[in-house]
Formats: structure tokens, C-alpha cells, sequence
């Protein structure tokens, strides 16, 4: 019988337990996104559904979802590998990297969606446009050489655990592990950075003109609690893997959970307040017609007027031709073409329709 020194056995402990702490987190990540799920599904319902299919609202059901079925994934990959005999050496090393892409996919649609709302606050900005676009590729660029990197290293790295009886792959953090995800924060930053001076110059001009604005209505109007939110647990996440923390690894699968939870409710809270804000401004003359608008070339295109009309919704009608008003005293809501989650267009007066 071989017997192992007390290090080895503390290590053989420490692996153990390391082991089973994915299994029960990644259960309250997938606890955690159902749960939000419902409780906004009224409000997907309301004012995302009777939107015509475009981008903004494509993007939207793509992370809503995807981010769902990731947490699917991470549970039944999870439990299945603590399933003995099931992983190896080169499956272990495959699903690595398997389970950093599909996160990574869903944190670049998330910064596709973060891209466009920068897009919309610098008012149509190619320069800030482009500037986002090559910084996004260089962050991705830079993650599949990392992945890459690291992959032809995984093997060693648990060649000493992989025999031992663990409950899933070891998990184990060394080498440059902690740089993947270093190229997405540090562009997720310059994101928020991008955000924080739109607001910081927004406050100062609206103070130059008298104009008072509580900085919380701003934090909220520019979203940038939603590009820290995001920028912090990507930090975080970083400093889990270096051990700076001492947090025990506990999986992706919260990270996915938060990620998710959070941009959706940022873009249905736009919605909630682009509609909250058309219905403040009083409905139109019940036998006014509504016009119709190429929803799809408007459905993308951002505040191009004065900031007193950064508020403004801008919409784009169905062929229904049914007023407004005649909608509202209905309960229906029209099918309400929202602009780049957030910024919206001041194209026309209410009273000039």
C-alpha cells in the first residue's frame, strides 16, 4: 500500500475541496439567472416582444438566452465530469478552453452592446466608433493568443492531479492562467472610461447652464453602473485566479449568471424608461394617424440633437396606423422601435406628426 507524506495529503485535501466548490456554485448561477428571468419576463414581454425583429432587438433574445443556456452548460458540465472515471488528461485540457470561449462569447456580445451605447452617448461618433472596433479586436486577438498559450501548457500543469481521485478536472491556476482575461477588463475599462467622461462633461455643461440634474439620474441615464458593474466583476475575476482574494475558485458559472443578469436588465430598464418618458409627454390627439417609419434604418441610429433631447424617444410605427392615445387607452403598446439601448432620436416633434 503507498503511502503519501502529510504534504501530499494536505495538497490531496486542498484539491478536494477545491473540486466540490463548483459544484454547489454553479448551481445558485443557474438559481440566480432563472430566477431573474422570470421575474423580468413581464417586462420582455411589454417592451421587447411587440418590437419588430432588428438588431438591437436580436442582440437582446441573443444574451438574454445564450446566457441561459451557458449556465445550462456549466452545470451539466460540471456535475457530469465528477461522474468517476468520465475526464482525462486531453479531456480536461479540450474542456478548458471550451468553457473560457463560450464565456468569452458571451462577454464580447455584451461588448458589442456596450460599443454601440458609447456609439449612441458620442452622438454617431466614427472616431469613437473605430477607435472601440480596433481596441474590441485587439482584445480578442489577444485572449485566443493567451488561450492558446495556456492550452499547450494544461497538460503539465495537471499531470501531477489528474490520477487522483477528484471530483471533475483539477482545479488548478498557474502560469499565465490570470492574463486571459486581462485584454477583455483592460478594454472594458477603457469602455467605462468612455462612459464616465460623457457623464462628467454632461454634468458640467448642465451646470454651466443652471441646469440641475441629481448625478444619480445621471449614473442612471448613461448607464455607467452597468460598465462598472461589468469592469469590477472582470477584475475580480482576475485577482481570483492570482489568489490575491483567497477566495476558493468556484467556477464561471456566477460570473456568466452576473454578466447576463446585468445586461439585460440594463436594456430592459432603457426601454422601460424610453417608454415611461413618450407616455409622460402626453399622448396625441386620439384622431391623429401615425405615420409609418423604416423601423430597422431607425432602430440603430442615435441622438443626433440638442441635449435637451437626449430623453427623447425616437419611434418608428407599425403599419397599424392606430394613434397613440387609441393604443395607451387600450393597454397595447406600440410596437416602439427603441435607439441604440438608450440615446434616442429627436427626428421629428410630437406635434409635427
Amino acid at each position: 500500500m503507498t503511502s503519501y507524506s502529510d504534504e501530499e495529503n494536505a495538497k490531496f485535501v486542498a484539491l478536494y475541496r477545491g473540486s466540490l466548490i463548483p459544484l454547489h456554485a454553479v448551481l445558485v448561477g443557474l438559481t440566480w439567472i432563472v430566477h431573474d428571468y422570470f421575474v423580468t419576463l413581464e417586462d420582455e414581454v411589454r417592451y421587447v416582444w411587440p418590437q419588430k425583429m432588428c438588431f438591437s432587438k436580436a442582440m437582446f433574445l441573443w444574451i438574454r438566452y445564450y446566457s441561459i443556456a451557458l449556465l445550462i452548460f456549466d452545470v451539466t458540465q460540471i456535475h457530469v465530469f465528477s461522474i468517476p472515471g468520465i475526464t482525462g488528461d486531453n479531456l480536461c485540457v479540450a474542456m478548458d478552453s471550451i468553457i473560457r470561449v463560450v464565456g468569452a462569447v458571451s462577454l464580447w456580445s455584451v461588448e458589442i452592446v456596450l460599443q454601440l451605447r458609447i456609439y449612441a452617448l458620442y452622438k454617431c461618433s466614427k472616431k469613437v466608433a473605430l477607435i472601440n472596433a480596433l481596441l474590441f479586436a485587439g482584445s480578442i486577438a489577444g485572449f485566443f493568443y493567451i488561450l492558446i498559450f495556456n492550452a499547450q501548457r494544461r497538460q503539465a500543469v495537471i499531470a501531477d492531479a489528474i490520477h487522483l481521485p477528484l471530483p471533475g478536472c483539477p482545479s488548478i491556476h498557474s502560469g499565465i492562467e490570470w492574463v486571459q482575461w486581462v485584454p477583455a477588463t483592460a478594454y472594458e475599462g477603457v469602455l467605462f472610461a468612455f462612459a464616465l467622461y460623457k457623464t462628467s462633461m454632461s454634468t458640467a455643461g448642465r451646470m454651466k447652464k443652471g441646469k440641475k440634474i441629481s448625478l444619480y439620474s445621471l449614473i442612471l441615464r448613461d448607464n455607467i453602473f452597468y460598465f462598472l458593474a461589468i469592469t469590477v466583476l472582470l477584475i475580480f475575476n482576475n485577482l481570483m485566479v492570482v489568489g490575491v482574494t483567497k477566495i476558493p475558485w468556484f467556477s464561471y458559472g456566477p460570473f456568466h449568471a452576473a454578466i447576463g443578469v446585468l445586461t439585460t436588465r440594463m436594456l430592459l430598464n432603457l426601454r422601460k424608461a424610453s417608454a415611461t418618458e413618450m407616455m409622460s409627454s402626453g399622448p396625441l390627439p386620439s384622431r391623429t394617424p401615425l405615420p409609418n417609419f423604416r423601423s430597422e434604418v431607425l432602430s440603430w441610429h442615435a441622438a443626433a440633437g440638442q441635449e435637451s433631447t437626449d430623453f427623447a424617444p425616437s419611434l418608428s410605427y407599425g403599419s397599424t396606423g392606430e394613434s397613440t392615445a387609441e393604443s395607451w387607452q387600450t393597454g397595447n403598446l406600440p410596437p416602439f422601435q427603441f435607439t441604440s439601448f438608450g440615446v434616442f432620436d429627436a427626428f421629428e416633434k410630437t406635434e409635427k406628426l
